[in-house]
């Protein structure tokens, strides 16, 4: 199986930087399914072309249980899958990441590309393709692969060939994550590691894709609880921060370096994730207020807990969340098992629901409710706010929303909400009210502010309001 990847940008022979595999040279890799081979049909600076061709071996194949004879007679060894995608990985890993010492400034912005895989399995035709390459910001010719003879029926397959001006690392994961998802199948079993490699692979396009949730129920092979955890964490984090996806793939020794570097382009730095905004926003209103001890309430997977941690600061962390799926996904995030004792000592995590009294979320400085009201159903609101800012009554209270009036922007049309945990999403004018309400009753003051690029009718894509304790009521009912 074959796959392609041309650039026109100049010079174009820097394409070997950028994947760190030297145009005149043919390499050859091991992989779990056989061996991948990389070179250049094409390399001037006007144009070039680096082709990954995987050589699948047969029998590799069919090691293991089972005698059937679809074990010897099938596809896999000529028509892309997630056997080219594992190759892909393997092959182009630091590209993945988007690094390059050579050539950051190249690795940086987007360049004119053509990727082409000339026989793709394509579980839904030319018309999935199109909906899951288009809006990314490809051009999209899928033409079908006719079988021979005729009389067989229609193709499973396509010639698949992207066109558009996308950065590398971005364009990489592109069709890493798609190749098994138009395929519709793993060569694999599909565990957890699974939903860190597609939110990882997925960070900065997967989370607004109209098509987010095909793709990653396809991507885990159609097992539920792993499609709703990916989307969970899709929504709530939109994507990972950049230090973690740096150290999501080995760094690859880069073959022998080439002529001459040109001189350097301007760079253009990828935006920061809404998700990253999102948590140095609200670290930032917490060291404002001087918080030391500070509860992260529905802490999902963690990662808030883990900047609070990463802050000596703060002195006592509180990382509480009504699942304890959740939880335990946030102590494997944090390495609980392996975390240095002075750190573990100032963290404490438990089960608790926001909607019922806890004593343990008592006296502290501040607490934050980060993309958390949403998942509450309406009419338990109110008990939220009994608990939250009646009862545990912190100094500070942060909560952050999503802005419904910006879907708009993600191309979200006909109501529908970012999650399908989502209970309800606010506009701007709904926020204001419910929290100066709450404010009001609770003795606290209120101010609110965005988060994320701001457009100029629809606002931010996320609400913030910073609630600070007036006086102290007494534990309330």
């Amino acid at each position: 199986m074959l796959l392609t990847v041309t650039t026109t940008v100049s010079p174009a022979t820097d394409l070997g930087y950028l994947l760190h595999k030297h145009p005149a040279r043919v390499q050859s890799f091991g992989v779990a399914s056989g061996t991948a081979h990389v070179f250049y049909p094409e390399a001037s600076p006007g144009r070039c072309t680096a082709a990954l061709l995987l050589e699948v071996d047969p029998v590799a194949l069919v090691r293991g249980p089972g005698d059937s004879v679809t074990h010897y007679v099938n596809d896999r060894p000529y028509a892309g899958s997630s056997l080219l995608a594992v190759a892909l990985k393997h092959v182009f890993g630091t590209a993945l990441t988007g690094r390059c010492e050579a050539r950051p400034e190249l690795a940086a912005r987007a360049i004119p590309l053509e990727i082409h895989v000339p026989v793709l399995r394509c579980v839904g035709g030319t018309e999935l393709a199109a909906r899951v390459f288009r809006p990314l910001g490809w051009t999209v010719s899928a033409e079908p692969v006719p079988l021979e003879p005729s009389s067989w029926g229609d193709s499973a397959y396509v010639d698949l060939r992207l066109t558009g001006t996308v950065r590398l690392a971005d364009a990489l994961n592109h069709v890493f994550v798609t190749l098994p998802v138009l395929d519709d199948a793993k060569h694999y079993w599909v565990s957890t590691d699974e939903v860190d490699k597609l939110v990882r692979a997925g960070s900065g396009w997967l989370a607004g894709h109209p098509e987010k949730e095909l793709i990653t129920r396809r991507y885990l092979a159609h097992r539920r609880s792993l499609t709703d955890a990916a989307l969970a964490r899709l929504a709530e984090s939109d994507d990972l921060d950049p230090a973690e996806l740096d150290n999501a793939v080995p760094e690859l020794a880069p073959e022998a370096e080439q002529e001459a570097e040109t001189e350097p382009q301007a760079e253009t730095r990828r935006p920061v994730p809404l998700a990253v905004l999102r948590r140095q926003a609200v670290l930032g209103v917490l060291r404002e207020a001087g918080a030391r001890t500070v509860g992260d309430l529905g802490c999902g997977e963690g990662t808030l807990t883990a900047d609070l941690l990463h802050d000596s600061g703060f002195t006592q962390v509180i990382a509480a969340d009504v699942s304890a799926r959740a939880l335990a996904q946030a102590a494997r995030r944090l390495r609980l098992d392996r975390m240095p004792d002075a750190r573990r000592e100032r963290l404490t995590m438990f089960q608790s629901s926001l909607t019922y009294r806890d004593a343990r979320l008592g006296g502290l400085d501040a607490a934050v409710l980060m993309e958390v009201i949403e998942h509450v159903e309406p009419d338990r609101l109110s008990a939220l706010e009994r608990a939250v800012f009646g009862f545990a009554a912190p100094r500070t209270v942060v909560v952050t929303t999503p802005n419904r009036e910006y879907n708009p922007e993600y191309g979200m049309a006909g109501g529908r909400l970012r999650h399908r945990d989502h209970r309800f999403e606010w506009d701007r004018a709904e926020f204001t009210s419910w929290a100066s309400r709450v404010a009001a009753a609770y003795g606290y003051g209120v101010r609110f502010a965005g988060v994320g690029e701001e457009s100029p009718t629809a606002g931010s894509p996320t609400q913030l309001a910073v609630f600070t304790r007036a006086a102290r009521l007494g534990g309330a009912a």
